[in-house]
């Protein structure tokens, strides 16, 4: 037993007792008997027993390390909702293909559902060496089960050293479910991605401790190496219509597509204006916009510019703007090609979801506001008579 009771020294005094925070321990017969389904070994009864009455053995850990050897290549996990590619898989391509360069290997796409056949030719142009191609009626949507059966079956068959997944409800979904049946490290809502020169292995860096420090985490002695990255924050490839790759068509047992769920219906969400995901054109308000109603100033700005209203996390949680127009490290992540922020001071919560726009333009009536050291353009001033100013003028040189 790793715990058990020395009788001879045992004087049933009951101190080991008091000290056992689980109950486990009872007096009979004047002598300390262990529950040893209670029992969690924590040593708070052998500290406690001063007669030395409490023997406890530690048996040292094994930790058996997996075997790593044979992993190879990189995939990235291609996102599809109502049969269409979603762009962030196109942006994981571009990037896996850097990632590739250095470990000089293959980049393969993972696509799962119904009737794609019309979308392989792009996933190829854009970075996709190969492509694991399943398709059945019944997995046309995502759905966790399922897609999270496949995935694996994939991954064990063909041994990939990196994957890579999109942080979007999908793939938050999916891939953490994937990592713990394979039992791989996971590294989510990553900003950065490269390869360790000496050790050929993934440097995956993101945000920590609220946004104040970026860390940098390895998996080192698990495969695959898995990681999940915000839209917008890695470029897509040019399409290369001369690349030529090879189409991998997998199937399986219907038990493997089998699910508890069931898709009743698919709601898309009406937005006003634009979806800022996609946006080329954002202007963002913050907490120096001042009350919810002044962001119909920034609504009117978009209208004209055709672009988004986008909001920082101080209006959101204000209630002065939806959660889905949320710019940042919890909400969205942007990157148009002009961002107006708007009365947003610039903490780097908030920069980590906008600084990779190509223009910023900030408004802000601090000289001093962080938003200023990464703005291409910066207005001092008050933005409920800028803005206006800008809406006429716009209107004016646009003609609306």
């Amino acid at each position: 037993m790793p715990i058990q009771i020395i009788v001879e020294k045992c004087t049933g005094c009951s101190l080991c007792i008091k000290a056992c925070p689980f109950d486990a321990i009872r007096i009979i017969d004047k002598k300390a008997l262990i529950d040893l389904n209670k029992c969690t070994i924590c040593g708070a009864c052998a500290s406690a027993c001063k007669f030395k009455a409490v023997l406890i053995e530690k048996t040292p850990l094994k930790c058996e390390l997996p075997d790593i050897k044979g992993y190879k290549g990189i995939w990235v996990f291609i996102e599809q909702k109502n049969g269409k590619i979603q762009s962030v898989s196109y942006e994981l391509l571009g990037k896996a293909q850097e990632l590739a360069k250095k470990l000089k290997c293959e980049v393969s796409g993972v696509l799962i559902g119904f009737n794609l056949d019309d979308q392989l030719d792009e996933l190829i142009w854009r970075g996709a060496d190969n492509v694991y191609l399943v398709q059945a009626p019944e997995i046309a949507n995502f759905n966790d089960e399922p897609y999270t059966n496949i995935l694996v079956e994939l991954i064990k068959k063909h041994k990939p050293e990196i994957l890579l997944c999109g942080a979007t409800a999908i793939g938050r979904s999916l891939i953490s479910r994937v990592a713990i049946k394979l039992k791989a490290g996971l590294t989510a809502d990553c900003t950065g991605l490269d390869i360790d020169p000496e050790k050929n292995i993934l440097l995956q860096t993101r945000p920590a401790f609220g946004g104040n420090i970026m860390a940098t985490i390895i998996s080192p002695n698990y495969r695959p190496q898995m990681a999940t990255v915000r839209h917008k924050v890695m470029q897509p490839m040019e399409p290369d219509k001369k690349r030529k790759g090879k189409i991998i068509k997998e199937s399986f047992s219907a038990d493997v597509y089998a699910s508890r769920t069931k898709l009743l219906d698919i709601v898309e969400e009406i937005e006003t204006l634009v979806n800022i995901s996609e946006a080329d054109i954002i202007v963002s308000g913050g907490r120096g916009m001042g009350a919810p109603e002044n962001f119909k100033l920034l609504e009117e700005l978009a209208h004209v510019l055709g672009g988004a209203v986008g909001a920082s996390r101080a209006a959101v949680d204000s209630n002065w703007m939806p959660y889905s127009h949320q710019v940042g490290q919890t909400g969205r992540t942007v990157a148009p090609k002009i961002y107006i922020a708007c009365g947003i001071s610039g903490q780097i919560q908030h920069l980590v979801g906008m600084q990779s726009s190509k223009i910023i333009i900030a408004i802000n009536k601090d000289p001093e506001a962080p938003i200023f050291k990464v703005a291409t353009y910066g207005i001092v001033g008050d933005v409920l008579q800028i803005i206006p100013a800008l809406t006429k003028k716009f209107k004016e040189v646009l003609n609306k």
